[in-house]
């Protein structure tokens, strides 16, 4: 018996749903969203929907010493969820569930597939907001998020996603269940797993659920600030005074003459002028924006 043969019988009746040897599925886990392909072939990819299909797959791979690649979206850009030669892939994608939203404690607790835009869009009828702000919010999974300990233009107002998770729930090496942290304002007892757990990249375990701290929304309309310098250093000098007067814009970003250039040549410059002016298109440019975390241009300025 192969490790297949062992994970077949322990998926049961799932099986056919749940564990794919699909060479098109095989060769597409091989790849994320920074075009690198990692060489060879997993050997199977496990598509979880419980907690036990997780757990069956961890078991399965602590038996034979086989080796597993956890993924979300597969939106990343540093190759930690792309499939090696002789792995498992274990994909939480269809694990996408809110289970709950709480207004009165202020926090949701979700399925790791669900996807950061996606759960804003559930949380915002209730006035809340998940601050976490990846770039990728769009298509990135929560799970993902918390995995890579994401960031995003919002973290230098509410914190990287480390901030935003009170507990887990994970899956680790062995096939065993572990929940930690809390679902209160104040948790303070014992050792912080859940910090510990956060940014490992599945490296300490699999994350199966997750409770997120969410915020009330900002009120009033968004209020974008644009300036423009003649050089990096005096945009940089504009940004530390503002942080040192003790304000925190939701957002502050710094363009510097080549990016403004390359940007111009990707929306073209009539899309510049509108936003800065003419002189926008030869200088380095800093915005900062106020309020609710707003839109962006394809560019990635705030609006």
């Amino acid at each position: 018996m192969d490790v297949i043969d062992w994970l077949t019988a322990a998926l049961g009746e799932d099986v056919e749903d749940v564990l794919s040897v699909d060479p098109a599925h095989l060769d597409a886990a091989r790849g994320d969203h920074s075009g690198w392909i990692a060489e060879g072939h997993p050997l199977a990819i496990v598509n979880a929907r419980t907690v036990e299909h997780v757990q069956a797959t961890m078991r399965a791979a602590s038996e034979f010493r086989v080796p597993v690649v956890p993924r979300g979206a597969g939106t990343g850009l540093a190759g930690g969820a792309n499939a090696t030669a002789g792995s498992l892939v274990l994909s939480v994608a269809r694990m996408d569930r809110i289970l709950e939203i709480s207004t009165e404690d202020q926090l949701a607790v979700v399925e790791p597939g669900v996807v950061n835009g996606d759960l804003n869009v559930a949380l915002e009828p209730f006035g809340l907001f998940f601050a976490p702000d990846p770039a990728s919010k769009a298509i990135s999974t929560v799970g993902g998020n918390i995995a890579t300990n994401a960031g995003g233009l919002l973290c230098a107002k509410y914190g990287v996603t480390r901030e935003a998770v009170l507990g887990l729930d994970v899956v680790l090496a062995d096939g065993r269940f572990l929940r930690t942290g809390h679902r209160t304002v104040k948790g303070v007892t014992g050792y912080d797993l859940t910090s510990l757990l956060v940014g490992s990249e599945g490296t300490l375990g699999v994350i199966v659920g997750a409770t997120v701290r969410v915020l009330p929304l900002p009120q009033g309309e968004p209020t974008t600030l644009g300036a423009l310098f003649a050089d990096v250093r005096a945009a940089s000098d504009a940004a530390a005074r503002v942080t040192a007067a003790h304000l925190r814009p939701a957002i502050m970003e710094l363009l510097d003459g080549p990016a403004l250039e390359r940007i111009s040549a990707h929306l073209g410059e009539e899309t510049i002028r509108e936003a800065l002016g003419a002189s926008g298109e030869r200088r380095t440019c800093s915005s900062s924006s106020t309020g609710r975390p707003p839109p962006r241009t394809p560019g990635g300025r705030a609006r």
